[in-house]
């Protein structure tokens, strides 16, 4: 299996933001495994984080748009294209400024500088998300989409605009570093100048110029020569790939998309995460007796039903399902039932218990310690009738120690997550 990958060296990019028109830093940083790719805010008290997922979506107009309580960060969609096509799992981005810089329009900028920095292995296993099923979708505008099962990542996408220049427009593309390369980086965004005052009344495309567009008038390019006849919908597809890159996984399938936005290309991320999640969920490969015989937890903690899904000394996919009988629920709240944080926390540690326990030799004489928590962090409430999915993947282990991170999801959102350690000592 393909190794999880981050940057080989740091690298940075200046601009300015397309519809801000603020002066804008980037600064890459390599990222430990199985962190995914996030933002961080510089410019703000506490530089805080916003990760690249869709939980993070806050608007799709015109761009895409992620925000985490008061920090938000715009345009998105021509960096993780870029992202995704160097084949990066892992990666920290810092920004000074609301909005990702422009640069020439196209994903280049961030592919050339990405690229450049180089990739690296890291030893972790790549999360992969495959398709087991055909999966639709439609956004505004008449948006449609079908992503159907594949052994790689290709894009298929059709646009249709009534200007001579475009027309109706179809390209298909392997996602790969070099059919990106040369298929679709220097692909540039375009617009209207018929818009452009009443995109200007909105607050947008305050730092648009003939320099980093292509601009359009009724009869063909008021901002320079097409870099191709179909340079449009190859623009297109690499938003397609930008905002898929949401899903926090490496895809295996075949998208067709036909006229895309970006509200429509989120519908399609979030339909092919559900049906994801979906495929995993049927029969336990180890139900709760099993269970019981490796974990000495019993009630009212023990808090894994089932394991749907394991790789040896890899990774791990276990189910708590969440009723409104469970014993804390009395307390926490009356009237208002919260699943306790903690006990989300130590539901993902019996998870990657569970996993640790796999690598031990004469397990009846060992017992697992958890050590230390980081990063944890609960993004959403968990009530009576969820049903929490527990994804847990070891990132390191060395000799009696194992490092493992954890995400909870309810329904396909990220509920909670946290990296953890955990000693295998004697009883």
């Amino acid at each position: 299996m393909s190794q999880q990958q981050t940057i080989a060296n740091e690298a940075s990019f200046d601009g300015v933001g397309l519809h801000t028109g603020d002066t804008v830093r980037l600064r890459f940083l390599p990222a430990p495994p199985g962190t995914g790719i996030r933002f961080r805010r510089t410019d703000m008290d506490g530089a805080p984080d916003v990760p690249a997922t869709l939980d993070s979506v806050a608007a799709t107009d015109r761009n895409t748009t992620l925000a985490v309580g008061d920090a938000r960060i715009a345009t998105v969609e021509h960096v993780l294209a870029a992202v995704t096509a160097c084949g990066i799992d892992n990666l920290a981005i810092e920004i000074d400024a609301g909005e990702v810089p422009i640069g020439d329009g196209s994903f280049a900028p961030f592919f050339d500088v990405l690229r450049t920095a180089g990739v690296k292995a890291q030893g972790v296993p790549a999360r992969v998300l495959e398709l087991q099923e055909s999966v639709r979708a439609s956004g505004p505008a008449g948006a449609t989409y079908v992503a159907v099962p594949d052994d790689s990542y290709r894009v298929a996408t059709t646009i249709e605009f009534a200007h001579p220049l475009i027309r109706r427009q179809f390209g298909a593309f392997h996602v790969t570093a070099d059919e990106f390369a040369t298929e679709i980086s220097a692909a540039r965004t375009f617009g209207f100048l018929k818009d452009a005052e009443a995109l200007r009344e909105r607050g947008l495309v305050k730092g648009v110029s003939f320099e980093n567009a292509v601009i359009l008038n009724d009869d063909g390019v008021a901002s320079g020569e097409l870099r191709w006849a179909d340079e449009f919908v190859r623009h297109k597809a690499g938003d397609v790939i930008g905002d898929l890159a949401l899903v926090g996984r490496r895809i295996r399938a075949q998208i067709i998309a036909n006229r895309p936005s970006h509200a429509g290309n989120i519908a399609l991320a979030h339909a092919i995460v559900k049906s994801a999640m979906k495929s995993t969920n049927g029969v336990p490969i180890v139900d709760i007796n099993k269970i019981m015989e490796h974990l000495p937890h019993r009630y009212p903690m023990l808090l894994v039903d089932r394991i749907i899904d394991f790789e040896p000394g890899k990774r791990i996919v276990g189910i708590k399902n969440v009723t409104i009988n469970e014993p804390f629920f009395q307390g926490h709240y009356p009237g208002h039932p919260i699943m306790p944080g903690v006990l989300i926390i130590e539901a993902m540690a019996q998870v990657g218990g569970l996993l640790i326990m796999d690598t031990i030799e004469n397990i009846d004489d060992k017992v697992v310690y958890f050590m230390s928590m980081d990063g944890v962090k609960w993004r959403r409430p968990v009530t009576p009738g969820d049903q929490i999915r527990f994804e847990v993947e070891i990132l390191q282990i060395r000799r009696q120690v194992c490092r493992m991170r954890g995400i909870g999801y309810v329904d396909g959102h990220v509920a909670t997550e946290a990296e953890f350690m955990a000693a295998i000592m004697d009883r």
